[in-house]
């Protein structure tokens, strides 16, 4: 495998990954449990039916650029 090939696969995975979330949210709240979520700044727990009820309240996102290196003390 050449690094254009391995380079080619890593550039999908974001999208891969994205729709493998999106696809469990669906299967968990379609099995009746709950799943939890951030919006905004807060951490949400959505119901099968819709409901939403936050749990917490946490920083809000922080933007970042893709391929910035952040050191972390």
């Amino acid at each position: 495998m050449s690094e254009a090939d391995i380079d080619a696969l890593e550039s999908e995975f974001p999208a891969f990954s994205g729709q493998a979330f999106a696809s469990a949210r669906l299967e968990v709240l379609a099995s009746g449990q709950s799943v939890l979520q951030t919006e905004g700044g807060l951490v949400v727990r959505v119901y099968p039916d819709g409901r939403k009820e936050v749990v917490k309240q946490i920083e809000p996102p922080i933007r970042v650029k893709s391929g910035t290196i952040y050191t972390l003390r």
